[in-house]
């Protein structure tokens, strides 16, 4: 069989038999001729033009921790996006209301033209993420061949929950559903009806549910394959090695890429650490009776809580926050069940499993709403659902990433539908039952429920009315006080990350650098409006979301392409085509009795037929490379370098076997360097 190379000329086949009879002729040289071998490429014919003489469809996946890497700070990202970001905070603090005036523009603005973009890009991102899914792109690992999950179903399950728990649920869980319930979406049903009572829990699970984990599953899901199947960084810009070449992925277009992660992650982390500190205030006004909020008080309740940060990070107590992480997490998840059990327990049995089907039924009909329903529909878009699609869409590269990290081993079906469908389920129920207690409350005319309560007070009263529990309010200042500690140091490890070329444990005065930025933009953002107010920070979280929403969709591109180039999808290919011409053949020849063996086919009438396997999109990715980036000769059945790389000390030997050590390979017939056919010499 022949296949046609890079310029056009037919170069005899990869040969299965040929490169077992070169394996045993190694090994019966010993160890010195293989790693001879091994380095300097084989010349024989058989296999001439993939890298380390491997077929692109043998070839197992490569792992970020199996790459030779030295990670440093960025020379662009972290000077750009620091600069900007510190910019912005000295600017918010120093005239906050010329801030407030050109965010509320932009705002107004981005809303008013890009709000149906916003509506768009959750659809899109939702159908492509589900697509890719329940495809036979499904079936690809995220990771290497026959690698096993590192995390245990339960164990992944429990830390999805994780990801979606924080302080969204005490926060936007008892208040989001009221405000539907009094004043229900534009065009829909009576304020305070049964109705609407039904339509608030479905609208807070459109903006919290599949479209929003969709998101978070796209970015992961992608960074997760870039990372361990296809071994590169860690980074926002690794998903897009497909569509921008390596050198331009490395370069200015990867590096604006991250930038605009960066941007997007401090405002949108910003904002939820603003929410915490809103509630954390009206907790400790409430409880103390020190009468009503300020900014001044939300200022010092940040700075205090930031400190906190500051201290956990110099620390280096990882373990200890995780703990905090984990105990906050169960904190949470009671709080749920203490309101389950000591609320409307009944009303709520019946009002979850009716708000869930609602949510379905009416989903198609939240997904169509746009300007072109009039103006009140357009102002509801802006201030609820746009703020949540960019809300999500700025967090998607911090939760993505995380996501990423601790779903290793996954199939790319498992990942997608695991990540859509167990968070959602969770928060449905616990967003039930926080929306439905206020809602039956405030109906039964609870103390303390009033029409256009501030947000922030809606949970306080709601423990108020409970039995038994006066000690859950602390419970709760505490569950926000860690939320804000670990969210900040999570949030800043990440963005540390995306400054530092993906180094997994970046350097501590970049991650308390980030920590301490982030603060400061969710101080600007209350700046912006009053204490109880959200304006500022939702004008803000919309606005810096529009590049990133962009980004989004060239990602699906960009990974769709990946997906079509990988080696399993080569070997249902081949198995595909190899499966069909042998039956249909066999049937013709022999009727019902034949079976099948390999031979070698006529030129053109293999498995391969149609693939052009030397083609640099099927092989350049696994080109190993060391720190430089210089293509280093690898064995992967053996593992050896051809420079002789230990993994374990991180050094390469001067000479491999006595043999002088290879940085690059030498050219051979059939691959290109530099964008020119080479004849090999």
């Amino acid at each position: 069989m022949s296949e046609k190379s890079h310029n056009g000329k037919e170069q005899p086949s990869h040969n299965t038999k040929g490169r077992k009879d070169d394996r045993d002729r190694d090994q019966a040289s010993g160890p010195q001729s293989r790693a001879s071998h091994t380095a300097l490429g084989s010349l024989d014919y058989q296999h001439p033009t993939y890298p380390h003489d491997t077929h692109p469809v043998l070839v197992p996946g490569i792992s970020i921790d199996e790459q030779r890497r030295h990670y440093r700070v960025d020379w662009l990202p972290f000077p750009v996006a620091g600069s900007l970001t510190v910019a912005f905070v000295i600017w918010g603090i120093w005239s906050p209301e010329s801030v407030a005036s050109v965010a509320e523009t932009a705002f107004s603005w981005s809303t008013d033209n890009l709000g149906w973009m916003f509506n768009v890009v959750a659809i899109v991102v939702l159908v492509a993420t589900l697509g890719i899914a329940l495809s036979p792109y499904g079936r690809i690992p995220l990771g290497k061949d026959g690698e096993r999950p590192e995390f245990s179903t339960f164990s992944w399950t429990a830390m999805l929950f994780a990801a979606g728990l924080g302080v969204a649920v005490l926060f936007w869980g008892p208040s989001e559903p009221l405000t539907y319930f009094v004043s229900p979406p534009p065009l829909t049903n009576e304020p305070e009806s049964v109705e609407a009572m039904h339509t608030a829990l479905a609208q807070m699970y459109y903006h919290w549910g599949f479209h929003a984990w969709a998101i978070y599953a796209l970015i992961g899901g992608a960074v997760a394959y870039a990372a361990y199947r296809r071994g590169r960084s860690l980074l926002m810009s690794s998903i897009f090695r497909a569509l921008f070449g390596r050198r331009h992925t490395e370069g200015f277009a990867g590096k604006l890429v991250d930038i605009f992660a960066i941007i997007a992650t401090l405002f949108g982390t910003a904002a939820a650490l603003g929410i915490a500190a809103m509630q954390i205030g009206s907790g400790v006004s409430i409880v103390s009776g020190a009468g009503e909020l300020t900014n001044n008080t939300l200022v010092v309740i940040i700075a205090i809580l930031t400190v906190g940060f500051v201290i956990s990070a110099i620390s280096g107590v990882a373990r200890g926050i995780r703990y905090l992480s984990n105990t906050n997490i169960v904190l949470t998840i009671g709080m749920v069940a203490i309101v389950l059990f000591l609320g409307p327990t009944l009303f709520l049995l019946n009002l979850l499993p009716s708000a869930i089907m609602e949510y379905f039924g009416s989903m198609f009909d939240m997904m169509g709403r746009s300007l072109s329903w009039g103006r009140e529909t357009q102002e509801f878009q802006s201030l609820w659902t746009v703020y949540y699609w960019a809300w999500w869409i700025s967090w998607s590269p911090f939760v993505g990433i995380f996501l990423a990290r601790i779903s290793r081993g996954r199939t790319i079906r498992q990942f997608i539908l695991g990540t859509i469908v167990i968070p959602s389920s969770l928060l449905f129920v616990a967003y039930g039952v926080m929306g439905g207690t206020s809602i039956w409350m405030y109906r039964e005319g609870a103390p303390g429920f009033t029409e256009g309560m501030p947000a922030p007070e809606v949970l306080f009263a709601l423990i108020d009315n409970l039995p038994y529990v006066e000690w859950l309010p602390f419970v709760v200042i505490l569950v926000l006080a860690i939320f804000f500690i670990t969210a900040a140091d999570s949030a800043s490890v990440v963005m540390g990350m995306l400054t530092t070329q993906g180094d997994q444990k970046p350097r501590l005065w970049v991650v308390v650098f980030w920590g301490l930025v982030m603060s400061g933009i969710a101080i600007v953002m209350l700046l912006l409006g009053d204490a109880t107010a959200l304006q500022g920070l939702q004008q803000l979280v919309i606005v810096t979301a529009v590049p990133f929403a962009l980004v989004l969709v060239v990602a699906i591109v960009a990974w769709f392409k990946e997906l079509r180039t990988d080696p399993l999808t080569l070997r249902m290919h081949y198995v595909d085509t190899a499966m069909n011409n042998a039956v249909t053949e066999g049937v013709d020849r022999y009727g019902d009795d034949f079976s099948l063996k390999v031979v070698e086919s006529r030129p053109g009438g293999g498995a391969g037929a149609g693939i052009d396997s030397t083609d640099e999109s099927y092989t350049e990715w696994y080109q190993r490379t060391n720190e430089e980036g210089d293509p280093v000769g690898y064995d992967f059945e053996t593992g050896e370098w051809a420079d002789g790389y230990d993994a374990a000390t991180g050094q390469a030997s001067e000479t491999t076997s006595g043999q002088p050590a290879v940085t690059r390979e030498e050219p051979r017939a059939g691959v290109l360097e530099n964008g020119t056919p080479n004849e090999g010499r």
